[in-house]
C-alpha cells in the first residue's frame, strides 16, 4: 500500500515517519505547499515528495492522510472523496459546523472511508478506563475531571489559525469523554481566563490562555474539563472517573508533570512530558495503523468523521457560553 501525506509540518512528519515504518506501507509520498519542506522531510523518513499537494492526488497512492493547516481540511477531504481515496485527517473536520457539514456530506457521497484522529481513543490508558467503566468496574459513575495542558504558548501564528484554546485542546477531551462514557453532552457552562507575560498574545488573537468548562452528560453525570497554553511544569493530559465503586485515572505515572504536596508523596517527575508527540507516540502509531487496517477493510473505521461534529458542537457551545457567561445547550447533530 502506497500512502500521500499531505503537510510536512510537525505533526505530518511525524506521520509519514511513522507510516514508512509500519508493515504493510510499501510507499510514503509526501507533499507540501512549501515544496523544500516536503524535500526535507521525503529525505529524512525515506519517502518520496510530490511536487504539489495536488499532485499526490494522481501520484498512485491508495489512500491519504491529511495533516496540513486546518483551513486546507475540508479542500483536502472533498478532493480525497473525489478521487475515491480513503483518507485519515488530523482534527478537525473544519473550523466550523457548516464547512465540516460539507467535507463530511462529499465523503458520504463517495462513499469513501474519513477516519478523523482523536488519538486519545488508541492510548493505552484511555482503552484501559473504557473496558473498565463499560465493565461496571466503577459503578455508577457520577463526576469525571478531564485536565489538558500544554507547557508554553504557540506561536502567533498558530494561534491564529487553531481555532482557540477551545476548539483546538478541549475538543480533545469532548470526544473522550464522549468514547469513554457512550453519553451525549447536553449542557455546558465555559470560562475563559487570560494573564501573565502572554496575555497581549492571546488577546491580539481573541483567544484565552486558560479556559474551565462544566459539561453535563445526557444521564445527568458532571464532567469538568480544564485547559491552558501555560503549564511551565510540563505537558499533562489526564482524566479522573469517580464512581459508587472506584476511581480510575488516566495519564498519572512516573512523567506525570505533577508535585506532590504531601511529606510522603511521589517526588517530582525527573523528566516530565514534553509536548503531545511524546506523550501520545504509541497512541499516533497505533491510529495509524488502525487506518491501514480500515483502507485493507480488515477492521472497521475507528473514528468516523462525524465524531468530530459532535465534538465540535460542544466545542461551538462552550464558546458561546464563554462570551455570553451562562450555560447553553448543545445543538443537535444535523443529519
Amino acid at each position: 500500500m502506497r500512502i500521500g501525506v499531505v503537510g510536512a509540518g510537525r505533526i505530518g512528519g511525524h506521520h509519514a515517519a511513522v507510516l514508512a515504518a509500519l508493515d504493510g506501507v510499501e510507499g510514503v509520498v509526501v507533499a507540501d505547499a512549501d515544496q523544500d519542506r516536503a524535500a526535507a522531510l521525503a529525505a529524512r523518513v525515506g519517502a518520496r515528495a510530490a511536487p504539489s499537494p495536488e499532485a499526490v492526488f494522481g501520484g498512485g497512492v491508495d489512500a491519504i492522510v491529511i495533516a496540513a493547516t486546518t483551513a486546507a481540511h475540508p479542500a483536502l477531504i472533498a478532493r480525497a472523496a473525489r478521487a475515491g481515496l480513503p483518507a485519515f485527517c488530523e482534527k478537525p473536520v473544519a473550523l466550523d459546523v457548516p464547512g465540516t457539514l460539507r467535507a463530511l456530506r462529499e465523503a458520504d457521497a463517495a462513499g469513501t472511508l474519513l477516519q478523523l484522529g482523536f488519538q486519545r481513543r488508541f492510548d493505552a490508558g484511555f482503552r484501559s478506563a473504557r473496558a473498565a467503566l463499560r465493565a461496571g468496574r466503577l459503578g455508577r459513575v457520577h463526576t469525571i475531571r478531564a485536565v489538558t495542558s500544554d507547557p508554553a504558548p504557540p506561536p502567533a501564528a498558530f494561534l491564529a489559525q487553531s481555532g482557540g484554546l477551545i476548539r483546538d485542546c478541549l475538543v480533545h477531551d469532548f470526544d473522550a469523554v464522549r468514547w469513554l462514557t457512550g453519553r451525549e453532552v447536553t449542557e455546558v457552562y465555559a470560562r475563559g481566563a487570560t494573564g501573565g507575560a502572554s496575555a497581549a498574545l492571546f488577546r491580539e488573537a481573541g483567544d484565552v490562555d486558560t479556559a474551565a468548562v462544566l459539561l453535563t452528560l445526557d444521564d445527568g453525570t458532571l464532567v469538568t474539563a480544564t485547559a491552558t497554553r501555560c503549564n511551565g511544569a510540563g505537558y499533562d493530559v489526564r482524566m479522573e472517573l469517580s464512581g459508587e465503586l472506584d476511581q480510575w485515572v488516566v495519564g498519572l505515572d512516573a512523567r506525570t508533570p505533577a508535585t506532590s504536596a504531601e511529606p510522603a508523596g511521589p517526588p517530582p517527575p525527573a523528566r516530565p512530558w514534553s509536548g503531545f508527540l511524546e506523550r501520545f507516540a504509541p497512541a499516533y502509531r497505533a491510529e495509524l495503523a488502525a487506518f491501514v487496517e480500515a483502507v485493507r477493510g480488515e477492521a472497521p473505521n475507528p473514528c468516523p468523521g462525524r465524531e468530530g461534529l459532535h465534538a465540535l458542537l460542544v466545542a461551538e457551545a462552550c464558546e458561546t457560553s464563554r462570551r455570553e457567561n451562562r450555560p447553553v445547550r448543545v445543538a443537535p447533530a444535523p443529519g
